[in-house]
């Protein structure tokens, strides 16, 4: 418990990388609460490596740093994992995570989360001007035809919980994390399976757009249905790259 030891006390620790000090952060809560609990071989119990950082249940972490888990389509979970796992996704600490599991556990752990009922908090306040918010729901709601800019809500449903099989909710979601997870479309350090959508439309967004679309979206109240919608049969105004579900056994 050395390192833990460290770690609890601030003690600066030599030659760690801070993806490396994440990773020990991470595995030292992981220990501490399992220590608590007798062994019982079940996917809650072995999530407790992922709801450390991601806060019990999948619910999100405090900190608006670590997103919910719970709830979201299990496809989307599933993609987001191989992502981190082959690098279109960067972050050391999901990445050392997920390197050594095979395609069908990454799955099992998608369906776990997805299968949670946990409920939402409240939306937390904004500091975000009247324009913004005016801005932003123009770009969620209606998009921006002159711009080539289709609107959230035609691929996340209209009522922004996500879209199945593959397509998360939009609610929910701290404003720091939308921010930070459009910023990281825009510049190439997010990617997914090409056709990129995603990638080329936030490369059309401006900053001062992410910003008033991240605000709004913050402080919407989650619908009493918080389940991802089945697809509407219209176009998507884009196509989505997408791979395919794994094969053979679980685990």
């Amino acid at each position: 418990m050395g390192l833990c030891d460290d770690l609890g006390s601030m003690k600066p620790i030599p030659r760690l990388r801070r993806w490396q000090t994440f990773l020990i952060a991470a595995g030292c809560a992981f220990l501490q609460v399992a220590a608590a609990a007798p062994f019982e071989d079940t996917m809650a119990q072995r999530m407790l490596a992922c709801t450390a950082c991601h806060g019990p249940q999948g619910r999100a972490a405090a900190d608006g740093y670590y997103p919910r888990l719970a709830g979201k389509p299990a496809d989307y979970l599933y993609h987001q994992l191989l992502n981190f796992r082959e690098g279109r996704r960067v972050y050391p600490l999901m990445a050392q995570m997920v390197d050594p599991l095979s395609d069908a556990y990454l799955l099992e752990i998608a369906e776990h989360f997805a299968g949670l009922e946990v409920p939402y908090p409240a939306p937390a306040p904004v500091n975000a001007t009247r324009q913004e918010m005016q801005r932003g729901e123009q770009l969620v709601l209606r998009g921006d035809a002159a711009r080539g800019l289709p609107a959230c809500a035609a691929c996340h449903g209209s009522a922004l919980t996500g879209v199945l099989p593959a397509t998360p909710g939009l609610l929910g979601l701290p404003r720091d994390y939308l921010n930070a997870q459009l910023g990281a479309w825009r510049t190439g350090l997010r990617k997914a399976h090409m056709p990129d959508c995603m990638a080329d439309i936030a490369r059309r967004l401006a900053p001062e757009d992410i910003a008033a679309v991240s605000a709004w979206l913050a402080t919407q109240r989650i619908p009493t249905n918080t389940h991802a919608v089945a697809p509407s049969g219209m176009p998507l105004p884009q196509r989505c790259g997408s791979a395919p579900p794994p094969t053979g056994n679980r685990r």
